[in-house]
């Protein structure tokens, strides 16, 4: 006989809002000092254990399934920086990387150099930082800066070793390998050197984990003397800070969830005064990057004043106020993303028809200015493209990431000059993988209100038959324009050879199809991206994809609300359901301005706090405040105790309450991890198998993976 699953105590705590009364009866789990909020998690976890355990061999195969396919020892393509090519090795058996780097043949030397075939180091290489060799005696570990000096002597790096994302930095002299006295602790990742390599500015966070401050250290000197360069007051706002490409300025940039401002500072005056590009006026944002045109300094500005899908104006450095010129104008349905600036060219990245594009304008070659954009064009009709790794200013390539849902990660050099585009790299996939044995398209479900939400699919093709309802497993995220886009994935092939189908439903709230996309699910619209949802689950059923008794959905984070929304909203449509360290108690959260992020959250899902309409519309939608006696499918919760972004507590509290009208849910908490979840990499491909086991037992697929020959 099964044990009977753990109850919380019910301590009712009374909120009182805009008139109304919520009797909260687990509140109380949110003392995590408390033993008893421990001893509730840790009694889910063993019913966890126990009602999972018949998947042990499962969860094992799956894990070597994965570990099977996965290239353990290798390296990454080399990416020149200086004097020095720089990369990240793995070694079979580590759970981290390996970062190194290793010197250029000379000043014109573009292309990276032939990766060993067997995963080893280059030749000359130097060993800069192994996380294996951090992480010891940590049951967590994760990176959050890492920076090395322009003469290529120095080394910063910050390390996280509890999971709340708050990091220790220190410096390495790279000559002797000897660590300096500077250490700095709770600072915020993305630290940098300046170009002197004579100061590190870092940010800080203020108690709501908002990076909220800019610091300078001077190498060598005590962190007690460290300046304060910059302290934003707003709390809508956070922080980032940089450098450009040309190294030719320092960068503050100011954020909120609908605002922004950038402030610069000339590189070779790193204690000088930064000053503002645009100053901020409400809901305009814009990002800044620096090129040199016909030889005068220019601000590229991609920003949505006027422009909804966001347009690029050109304005003079020493003039950012003063007369703009367009360069990439506002183009409906066109949502421009970015824009990067090298000495001989430029790079626009956008997004059109739901897929990620960017496209390159000759300098060298463009004496009237016109900046004709070259598209870059692949083959598939589901795909990925962007670029990355590139921080040469001089450099004559663009380094550039592809991926679909059928095409492993791979890693271009495009020549700018001659229009090549030079594959480098494409992830290895071991064992019986043939790509023309997948297949992925793209279909379309209407919404209650009548608008298409597009749904994108992979699968076995001789697996899945049209017609014959197969077991799927749908994704969704839905929230700060963050959209879903078509990638590869190792650990999914362990589904698809199941005879498995994923799917992603691309619901508004996200950014596939542009702003007015992400619009259309936030604050007061935000119930559309729970509704698309369930739309594309029954378009998936009605089309005869799969049948409701075959369906699973998942989601993550703000992906989590999203299932715990869709779990009330239409509980008789899944089999099934995944909520990974999920947002499922967000009226509590974005009524308390003292919890983390908080008040930056307002902008994105409205201030119930102070406004009664937006109170009411969040008590409507909040996964726990909504839980009824009604049939509920399968729960999986899974969290992490040291998430700084989504409490443990909100998915502890939905699944007590879950709990009372005998829903069958279970709860697993990872009591050493971070939002991200375990850090290494074979413990996350064993937390990931745990999760793959549990949809496949939902789905009733049980069998070993069908082996794909070519």
């Amino acid at each position: 006989m099964p044990s009977t699953p753990p109850t919380a105590d019910r301590r009712p705590i009374e909120r009182h809002h805009h008139g109304d009364v919520f009797a909260d009866p687990y509140e109380w789990l949110r003392d995590k000092d408390d033993p008893a909020t421990i001893a509730y998690l840790e009694a889910e976890n063993a019913f966890t254990a126990e009602q999972t355990d018949h998947l042990t061999a499962l969860r094992e195969q799956l894990f070597e399934e994965i570990r099977s396919r996965t290239q353990e020892t290798d390296l990454t393509v080399p990416v020149r920086e200086g004097d020095w090519w720089y990369y990240t090795r793995t070694v079979e058996g580590r759970e981290y990387g390996i970062h190194c780097r290793a010197p250029i043949a000379g000043p014109d030397d573009w292309t990276p150099p032939a990766l060993p075939a067997d995963g080893s180091g280059l030749e000359g290489e130097q060993v800069l930082l192994d996380d294996n060799v951090e992480a010891e005696g940590h049951e967590f570990y994760s990176l959050g800066s890492f920076d090395v000096s322009s003469d290529g002597r120095l080394l910063l790096f910050a390390t996280d070793t509890v999971g709340d994302e708050r990091y220790t930095l220190r410096i390495r002299d790279l000559k002797t390998g000897a660590a300096l006295g500077d250490e700095i602790p709770d600072t915020a990742g993305g630290a940098l050197f300046d170009p002197s390599g004579r100061f590190v500015f870092y940010l800080t966070v203020d108690e709501a984990w908002r990076p909220d401050t800019v610091w300078r250290h001077e190498v060598g000197t005590p962190a007690a003397d460290d300046v304060t360069v910059y302290t934003e007051p707003d709390e809508r706002y956070w922080l980032g800070v940089g450098l450009t490409r040309s190294r030719r300025y320092l960068v503050i940039e100011q954020e909120s969830k609908i605002t922004s401002e950038t402030r610069l500072l000339d590189a070779s005056d790193p204690t000088g005064e930064f000053r503002v590009v645009w100053p901020r006026r409400e809901g305009v944002e814009y990002s800044v990057e620096h090129a040199v045109i016909d030889g005068h300094d220019r601000l590229l500005i991609v920003h949505n004043d006027g422009a909804l899908d966001f347009e690029v104006t050109d304005v003079a450095a020493d003039d950012p106020q003063g007369p703009r010129r367009t360069l990439v104008p506002h183009r409906p349905g066109m949502r421009i993303e970015g824009i990067d600036a090298f000495a001989r060219h430029l790079v626009l990245e956008y997004r059109r028809d739901a897929l990620p594009r960017l496209a390159v304008a000759r300098l060298d070659t463009d004496p009237e200015r016109s900046f004709t954009w070259h598209e870059l064009e692949f083959g598939e009709e589901l795909f990925s493209a962007g670029a990355g790794g590139n921080p040469e200013w001089q450099q004559p390539t663009v380094r550039l990431g592809y991926t679909s849902f059928v095409t492993p990660s791979t890693v271009y050099d495009y020549d700018v000059a001659s229009g090549e585009l030079r594959l480098l790299k494409r992830k290895a996939v071991l064992g019986d993988y043939h790509p023309e044995r997948y297949a992925q398209r793209r279909e379309w479900a209407t919404a209650s209100d009548g608008t298409r939400v597009p749904i994108s699919l992979v699968y076995r093709s001789d697996l899945v038959t049209a017609g014959d309802p197969a077991p799927l497993l749908l994704y969704g995220y839905g929230s700060y324009e963050h959209s879903i886009d078509p990638g590869f994935s190792i650990p999914r092939l362990s589904l698809l050879d199941r005879g498995v189908v994923f799917a992603v439903a691309h619901v508004r709230g996200g950014g596939e199809l542009g702003r007015s996309w992400y619009e259309q699910g936030k604050t007061h619209t935000k119930k559309n991206t729970f509704t698309d949802f369930v739309a594309c689950a029954r378009h998936l059923v009605d089309t005869g994809w799969t049948e409701v008794s075959r369906l699973v959905a998942e989601g993550g984070s703000a992906g989590g609300l999203l299932m715990g929304a869709v779990a009330n909203l239409a509980p008789k449509d899944f089999a099934g359901i995944l909520a990974s360290v999920p947002f499922v108690d967000p009226l509590t959260s974005i009524l308390d301005p003292s919890l983390p992020l908080t008040v930056i959250e307002w902008d994105e899902w409205g201030d119930p706090l102070h406004d009664p309409e937006i109170y009411a519309l969040m008590r409507s939608y909040s996964p726990y405040e909504n839980v009824h006696e009604h049939g509920y499918p399968r729960i999986l919760a899974v969290t992490s105790l040291n998430d700084t972004r989504v409490l443990y507590v909100e998915p502890a509290k939905w699944v007590a309450r879950l709990r009372e009208v005998g829903a069958p849910v279970l709860l697993k908490t990872e009591m050493s991890a971070g939002h991200g979840g375990v850090s290494g990499r074979y413990e996350s491909w064993r937390e990931r198998a745990f999760e793959l086991a549990w949809m496949l037992d939902v789905l009733g697929v049980h069998g070993q993976a069908e082996h794909a020959h070519a």
